[in-house]
Parts: C-alpha cells; sequence; structure tokens
C-alpha cells in the first residue's frame, strides 16, 4: 500500500506492508547509491516480515526515492527529522530497521527498538563518498550531488547505541548476530538475496517478540 507521511519539509510517500495493527518495522535505506542497491532487498525483508504478521513501513525520506527535495538541499538533521516523523506516522510500537548508513537516521526518533544490519557510522560513509568521487572523476559522488552541510556533519554522525547489531560473517566487528551472505551494496548492480532476507526477517519477528514481551 502507498502512503504518506509529512515532516517540516514537505509530504512524502511510504510504502506500507502487513497488517494494520500491531508493531511496525519501519526501514531506513542507507544513503545515496547504496539505496539504489539495497532497496529491493528491504522490501522482500518487509514483505518476509508481513507474512510472519508483523507490520513494515518503507518512507521515502529527503532526496531520497519519489522526493522532490534535491540530495544537494539534504542535511543530516533533515534526514533523522522525516525518519522521526515516519516513525511518529505508523504509530506505536515503532521500531527502526537501518541498513547500512540507514543506521545513522533513528538518532532522534523515539522507537520502541533498533535494529542495525551491517551499520555505517557517518565517517564510514564519508569514507565511502570520496571513493566513489575519486573513481568518478568529477565533482559529485557516484552521480549525487551533496552539500557540503552533510559532508561536514558525517565526520561526527554516529549510531544510536542501543538496539540489536547484526553482521555479515565476514564482517570483524561486534554483533549481537552474524549471517552468512554478501553484501549487496557492493555489487555493480541492484540485486536481491531472498534467503538471507527470510534469515534476516526470523531475527526481526524474534528480536520483537522479545521487546514485547
Amino acid at each position: 500500500m502507498i502512503d504518506h507521511y509529512d515532516w517540516a519539509g514537505g509530504r512524502e510517500a511510504m510504502l506500507r506492508f502487513g497488517p494494520t495493527t500491531g508493531p511496525v518495522v519501519v526501514a531506513a535505506l542507507p544513503l545515496f547509491e547504496e539505496a539504489n542497491r539495497t532497496r529491493a532487498f528491504t522490501v522482500t525483508i518487509l514483505r518476509a516480515l508481513a507474512e510472519r504478521g508483523i507490520a513494515g513501513a518503507l518512507p521515502d525520506l529527503p532526496g531520497q526515492g519519489e522526493s522532490l527535495v534535491p540530495t544537494d538541499a539534504v542535511q543530516l538533521g533533515d534526514l533523522r527529522d522525516a525518519f522521526a516523523a515516519a516513525a511518529r506516522h505508523v504509530g506505536s510500537p515503532a521500531y527502526a530497521l537501518g541498513i547500512r548508513s540507514g543506521a545513522l537516521l533513528d538518532a532522534t526518533a523515539l522507537p520502541a527498538g533498533r535494529w542495525h544490519f551491517v551499520p555505517s557510522t557517518g565517517a564510514e560513509l564519508l569514507r565511502e563518498l570520496e571513493r566513489l568521487r575519486q573513481a568518478g572523476g568529477g565533482s559529485d559522488y557516484g552521480g549525487n550531488r551533496i552539500s557540503s552541510a552533510l559532508l561536514g556533519e558525517l565526520p561526527t554522525a554516529g549510531i544510536a547505541a542501543e538496539g540489536r547489531t547484526v553482521r555479515l560473517e565476514s564482517d570483524l566487528k561486534p554483533a549481537d548476530l552474524k549471517v552468512s551472505g554478501s553484501p549487496l551494496w557492493r555489487r555493480a548492480e541492484p540485486d536481491n538475496d531472498p534467503a538471507l532476507a527470510a534469515l534476516l526477517a526470523d531475527d526481526i519477528a524474534a528480536w520483537i517478540r522479545t521487546c514485547e514481551s
């Protein structure tokens, strides 16, 4: 179902999945180019959660998807404010699902819980953006124009400490759970991994049941 939510900067679209009552998982895609590579995967996770009786929402944030806000007009505070507004819109209890740099965006929201998959800090995102810019040989970042204000915010942008963290087995950083799979955000073209999505949906569903008990 297509829904909308309002934030201080206007109105944005939102996809809704699953039941109309109970907990809702609100997903935040990675920022910029990684969003394109992981959107289908994220939708597959949310559809798998719906099959498990848990509602989901995927909001377009400013500068993402169908948003009319240019990417070079977006600051980190805008993204966080919009995500918080989307979480309020779906009702309570809302749980945040952040993939990669999407984990940066729930910092000012007040979710019932946070679940992060291979979260990346602002400094890590900035290094990836600089790599894309150098590889492209131009002034944009993988085809995205990004404001100097947002770039200046990234070195100190952190992730909320509380929550559940899931990483790939190849990742040496600590996590609550490690799973087998390959990093879709590294592939040249958008791709999907339904088996991994189902595994992550199982973990999210079990985690929410624990939080709700």
